[in-house]
């Protein structure tokens, strides 16, 4: 009996192991602590509306040049074109706005976050069409994350890094959507229809859900340890005929 007892307690354990991603909220400068419903969700942040972890001001501050949320300003080399910049607005929308981020957030050490995003697979139409609509557009910085002069509290160019276009800064779309915000996003040749990749932009049903379940199931299947039960098995079998 008690090796009954006991085999179904680490059974028990190990499935206890498995870690919910669904729903998450990263612990930010701007995240609500759990996503809810926020019906006045601004213009390209609506998507987001049923299930939210950004509230309706963050959303309005999304669509902002040099926006409070973060005091960065899109035009640093020039007025950024309406095409780039909607793409942007919507990485933003992205990042405070959903809760399907889970099997992707990472603990980090920083002033104004204490966990961030990495490796998110981004599809491959979300991750082309924004190099594309941005390929006229000039910026100074490869990372958008670090390195900016801050001494007027709005990032500016530091001096030696001079204004160039992003196929200049970028040879390609996958190294524009990896290095822009230090590999928060991954590129993927998946397409939106895969149902293995994260879009940014979408207009009905969330399709982000099933594509975080999927890989929060296969990061739950590559932590658990199953040689545990083995271990705790090779005893429990040797007492067997002692106690059953």
């Amino acid at each position: 009996m008690l090796y009954r007892v006991t085999l179904l307690t680490c059974v028990s354990l190990l499935s206890a192991a498995n870690v919910d991603y669904m729903d998450q909220c990263m612990d930010g400068k701007h995240h609500k602590t759990k996503p809810g419903p926020e019906d006045a969700l601004h213009s390209q942040c609506q998507p987001w509306k049923e299930k939210a972890c950004c509230y309706a001001n963050t959303s309005e501050g999304a669509h902002q040049d040099e926006s409070y949320l973060y005091n960065f300003n899109w035009n640093h080399c020039g007025i950024m074109t309406p095409a780039c910049k909607k793409h942007f607005i919507q990485d933003t929308c992205f990042y405070e706005c959903s809760p399907n981020l889970g099997p992707w957030i990472q603990p980090v050490d920083q002033s104004w976050r204490k966990e961030r995003i990495l490796d998110v697979p981004l599809c491959k139409e979300d991750c082309e069409t924004w190099f594309s609509d941005c390929s006229q557009d000039y910026t100074c910085m490869e990372n958008w994350h670090v390195g900016w002069n801050w001494t007027t509290k709005i990032n500016k160019c530091p001096q030696g890094k001079p204004c160039r276009k992003f196929t200049d800064v970028y040879p390609t779309a996958k190294d524009f959507c990896e290095k822009v915000w230090s590999n928060s996003y991954k590129y993927t040749t998946y397409t939106q229809k895969s149902g293995r990749c994260m879009q940014l932009w979408f207009t009905k049903e969330n399709p982000n859900v099933q594509v975080a379940k999927y890989y929060g199931d296969l990061r739950n299947s590559a932590e658990v340890p199953s040689f545990g039960l083995v271990m705790f098995l090779v005893p429990l079998y040797m007492l067997r005929s002692h106690w059953i």
